[in-house]
């Protein structure tokens, strides 16, 4: 049976919608539709994060 791969953004577009979702909040008027947009941003800026820890490269060995 075969496996299908979820289809996931590469950190860096999620990096750049996370940054234009925030600009975009910002320069709402204040009110409940701003705090929505700063959520979204905020959701989207905390999966790009995620998803920089679930696929990081791993470094040189230290020293021994």
């Amino acid at each position: 049976m075969e496996r299908k791969k979820s289809e996931t953004q590469p950190t860096r577009d999620l990096h750049l919608e996370a940054l234009a979702a925030l600009e975009q909040a910002r320069a709402m008027p204040h009110g409940p539709a701003r705090s929505e947009a700063l959520k979204r941003a905020g959701i989207l800026q905390n999966a790009a994060d995620m998803q920089g820890l679930l696929f990081a490269k791993r470094g040189r060995p230290p020293k021994t």
